[in-house]
C-alpha cells in the first residue's frame, strides 16, 4: 500500500517556517519521499503500517496547516499517470529513481 500526503503549510514568521522544516523532516525521517512539492508518500506494509504512520502524521500536524492524506493499493498506485511536460508512453518507475543535479 502507498500513503501519501498532502500538505499547505504557511511559511510567512519564522516560527511558520520552523514547523514547515521541522513537519518535512519528520515526513522524511519516517520513510516517505517527495513525489511533487508538498507532497510526499511511503510504501507500507498493509493496514496495520498505514495507521500508524497515519497517526504519526495526525499527531505532528502544525496548527496551522492543512494535510490531507490518501491511502492507495499498490494496483492503484500502479495505474497512476504521470505526465513531465508530454505524456509518457508507458507508467515508468521514476518516482524510484533518484536525480543528482550538479
Amino acid at each position: 500500500m502507498r500513503l501519501i500526503v498532502l500538505f499547505d503549510l504557511p511559511t510567512k514568521s519564522k516560527k511558520d517556517k520552523k514547523n514547515y522544516i521541522d513537519f518535512r523532516k519528520l515526513l522524511i525521517s519516517s520513510g516517505f519521499f517527495m513525489i511533487q512539492y508538498s507532497v510526499y508518500m511511503r510504501a507500507c506494509e498493509g493496514q496495520y503500517s498505514v495507521k500508524t504512520y497515519e497517526q504519526l502524521v495526525i499527531n505532528n500536524i502544525p496548527l496551522n496547516g492543512s494535510v490531507r492524506i490518501i491511502t492507495l493499493t499498490d494496483e492503484q498506485y500502479k495505474n497512476m499517470k504521470v505526465y513531465i511536460g508530454k505524456k509518457i508512453n508507458n507508467n515508468e518507475e521514476i518516482y524510484e529513481k533518484q536525480l543528482l543535479l550538479f
